[in-house]
């Protein structure tokens, strides 16, 4: 009797122990009672081309791209889609029925629908957002912002010349701010967003004062590393409607498996509890 292929997917970093997402797909998997493995592997830079190419000889339907990939990953691939163009990196990638390989961002699409699940209130028409931080996560959080609707974006970053960057990258909307300046602009942000790494376990705190936050701001962390960063504690206490980083990761996943596996996942609390263990 034949077996069907076992469908294989991977998350390709380097390093990439620490990712969450083996354990994610993981529970997806067991959970919709598929056959099927995502696991992760480790490459170094100079291999990653060899090892994509080699990749769907061997069973694999698709694979997750992280830090230090991303950018290169968009380079190696056939077919990319709009918004990974835009975003200028990849995180998901599709290997098609010929071999060829599809590059995609989910990174705002998580971004999006983990602010639109932790505030359901939220308007990104509200007025304007303040981003603090400009690498490579803060292209997704621009691309999807803009694309919702919010009408101006206050970009700070500690390096001024990033943030100049990506203006000229994404348009008139994008107003850059001195980071020593980005604490004045706070009560200006309907939505407030931390796309640095500042405030996660083992790094610097954010020094951003935030005694200007309106009570009325949707503020989100995409550190997820402790949940509630100080950063989320200050604006909590002063009212404001805060989303964790934790869902994004959780959103940005869902595209991925479906088009690898064939069922689309909830995002549901029990979810949160298994990554959060």
């Amino acid at each position: 009797m034949s077996h069907p292929k076992i469908p294989l997917a991977a998350i390709i970093g380097h390093p990439v122990a620490h990712s969450k997402s083996p354990k994610l797909h993981g529970y997806w998997l067991k959970e919709h009672g598929l056959e099927g493995h995502y696991v992760p592997i480790d490459v170094a830079p100079e291999n990653l081309e060899a090892v994509l190419r080699m990749m769907p000889k061997m069973g694999y339907v698709g694979a997750n791209v992280t830090i230090p990939h991303k950018e290169r990953a968009l380079e190696i691939a056939d077919q990319v889609t709009d918004r990974a163009t835009l975003i200028g990196a990849a995180n998901t990638l599709i290997f098609l029925e010929d071999g060829k390989i599809l590059a995609d961002n989910t990174d705002g699409y998580g971004f999006i629908q983990n602010l639109r699940n932790g505030a359901p209130d939220w308007d990104p028409t509200a007025g304007a957002a303040v981003v603090l931080g400009a690498g490579g996560a803060a292209r997704a959080v621009l691309a999807s912002l803009l694309d919702v609707g919010v009408p101006e974006i206050l970009l700070s970053n500690r390096t001024r010349a990033r943030a100049e960057q990506l203006r000229d990258d994404f348009g008139a909307r994008i107003k850059v701010i001195e980071w020593v300046q980005a604490g004045n602009v706070m009560e200006d942000g309907a939505t407030v967003v931390n796309t640095t790494s500042l405030g996660m376990t083992g790094k610097p705190e954010l020094r951003v004062p935030l005694d200007g936050l309106n009570a009325d701001a949707v503020v989100t962390d995409l550190v997820y590393t402790p949940l509630m960063t100080n950063f989320l504690e200050t604006a909590q206490a002063k009212g404001c409607t805060t989303v964790d980083g934790l869902g994004m990761l959780l959103h940005q996943a869902v595209p991925g498996f479906e088009r690898w596996f064939g069922p689309r996942p909830e995002v549901t609390d029990d979810v949160r509890k298994v990554m959060l263990r």
